[in-house]
């Protein structure tokens, strides 16, 4: 994979990175094994940047994500975690926590704390968990509700963590656009991972955050291309952002797809490689739960795309005319 420097640090990440959700029993369990052949296949096919969190899993994710890189070169790749959530023991916990997204006992419970504290206390856990010495890139996870705190405490601890060159580089992650304006016309953040907010279905992020992160030289690293699953199969899988899609976006969908098939590409492969159009976009981060997926989606990131196509797209009405998008290729 190619990689990519993250805006004005030294810490690069892979233009095709590992989203490590599904390493955590995202919906469904797997066991250890398919997930250490999932994270093998992954490696041979290529990929450099693996992204986690405790959240995933209760830290699931970020335990086999390390046992399937410790014996990798450490120089070869880099680990992305997030802080924000700190996960206590839960004795009294019963049953699963597919509530949260994930089929793993409920014997913790995560705790919202964007506080310094938390930050640092949150970064060691996850040390732990993943068997590293250091992580590349740390992002504050989901601070929607807890904005004063991210920015006033949160958002300085990891600029100290900088400074003293515990991690590389630091963002925040996040599945809307406003908040993350505001850090990157704020702060000083090298990256924001932005899920959902720019795919061939919504181009929100077109207003004000992109713009104003190419302005800063804040990478952006996009995630959730497939909306949660209708950019990827609008027949098989019509969910939306972790719901049911609306008679219109899986009409638009469908659209979408008939246009790419007539240019013989799988609408996934368009989806994957639509963000990258922007000069902001440094890479893009797909999540997959099997050596399956891993090669089905280089193959369909690396998969040639006429520019007929997006005029295409274009004509039918299905992206605007302003709407920047990648080269042919």
């Amino acid at each position: 994979m190619k990689q990519i420097q993250l805006g004005r640090s030294s810490t690069w990440v892979g233009e095709l990175s590992f989203g490590a959700a599904a390493l955590g029993n995202l919906f469904v369990p797997q066991t250890d094994q398919e997930a250490a052949d999932t994270l093998d296949a992954a490696w041979e096919a290529g990929f450099r940047s693996f992204d986690t969190a405790p959240h995933y899993g209760l830290g699931l994710s970020e335990r086999r994500l390390g046992a399937a890189l410790r014996g990798r070169p450490r120089e070869q790749f880099t680990v992305s975690t997030k802080v924000g959530r700190l996960l206590e023991p839960a004795p009294d916990g019963v049953g699963d926590d597919l509530a949260n997204g994930f089929a793993v006992p409920a014997d913790q419970r995560r705790v919202w704390d964007f506080s310094a504290d938390g930050v640092r206390r949150s970064l060691e856990a996850s040390l732990t968990r993943l068997g590293l010495d250091r992580v590349d890139i740390v992002y504050l996870h989901d601070p929607d509700d807890h904005a004063d705190q991210a920015l006033e405490q949160a958002y300085p601890a990891l600029e100290q963590l900088r400074d003293e060159g515990v991690v590389g580089a630091i963002g925040v992650g996040m599945n809307q656009t406003a908040l993350p304006t505001r850090f990157v016309r704020d702060t000083d953040v090298d990256v924001v991972l932005l899920a959902g907010r720019y795919t061939l279905l919504d181009q929100s992020a077109l207003s004000e955050f992109l713009p104003e992160a190419e302005h800063r030289r804040t990478a952006v690293v996009t995630g959730g291309v497939f909306n949660s699953g209708l950019l990827a199969d609008p027949r098989n899988c019509p969910s939306y952002d972790y719901g049911p899609a609306s008679a219109e976006l899986l009409q638009r969908a469908l659209r979408l797809e008939e246009v790419c098939e007539r240019h013989g590409v799988p609408l996934r492969a368009a989806a994957a490689r639509f963000p990258l159009g922007h000069p902001a976009v440094t890479g893009i981060l797909v999540g997959v739960r099997s050596p399956d997926q891993i090669l089905d989606a280089v193959e369909q990131f690396h998969r040639s795309i006429p520019g007929a196509l997006w005029e295409d797209l274009r004509s039918a009405g299905l992206l605007d005319a302003d709407i920047p998008t990648p080269e042919g290729s």
